[in-house]
């Protein structure tokens, strides 16, 4: 690649949500295990950036291991509390019953602040945590992440000349990610097609 002058795609800049030691919050139950037997087994979320020459957003979604089915997410201009609030309001809205299911994350603020945490617990959920900067414990959203910035922002940054805008375009991509893009993990069906077919 360098002979041809060629470069991959990097990103430019990466949000990170680590505001320092602040106690051990959950231990990291799944321990880069991601099998699953069925859906709604394991879940995972984090936080991604997005940078426009209008500004910067975030994307926090939660993402099924067992189907790779985006059960929710927030799109906001700020990684705040409300987002997270959002975020679960709409995955407990789509399944409120999940006692049992262990939940993962990194460690960012977000997810050790205590409305995060009671609200996993009042709700029978297995609260899991990566290890301090080790993005390896949960690479599943992160190659949600990379798939997604690859299929719609990488080169397309321009395209989107507000938040509006993007906003639709990523409400559209979960659309088509959910419904219509098939995967060979899930039997080169869609994952809610996948879903479905195994909760039959």
């Amino acid at each position: 690649m360098h002979e041809a002058g060629l470069a991959g795609k990097r990103p430019k800049e990466k949000y990170h949500s680590y505001k320092g030691e602040v106690g051990k919050i959950a231990d990291n139950v799944i321990n880069r295990d991601f099998s699953t037997t069925a859906p709604l087994q394991k879940w995972t979320t984090d936080v991604s950036q997005f940078n426009f020459s209008w500004g910067k957003c975030y994307i926090s979604p939660v993402l099924d291991m067992n189907t790779n089915e985006i059960i929710s997410y927030d799109l906001s201009k700020s990684p705040n509390l409300k987002q997270i609030e959002r975020m679960l309001d709409k995955a407990f809205d789509k399944f409120p019953s999940v006692e049992g299911l262990v939940f993962h994350s990194d460690q960012g603020w977000q997810y050790m602040h205590a409305y995060f945490r009671n609200t996993l617990k009042e709700r029978g959920i297995i609260q899991s945590m990566s290890r301090k900067g080790n993005c390896y414990d949960n690479c599943i959203m992160e190659t949600f992440f990379g798939r997604l910035k690859n299929e719609m922002y990488y080169g397309y940054e321009k395209d989107y000349s507000s938040f509006e805008e993007f906003s639709k375009a990523v409400e559209e991509y979960m659309d088509y990610y959910n419904n219509k893009r098939i995967q060979a993990k899930t039997k080169w069906m869609p994952p809610v097609k996948y879903r479905i077919a195994s909760m039959c």
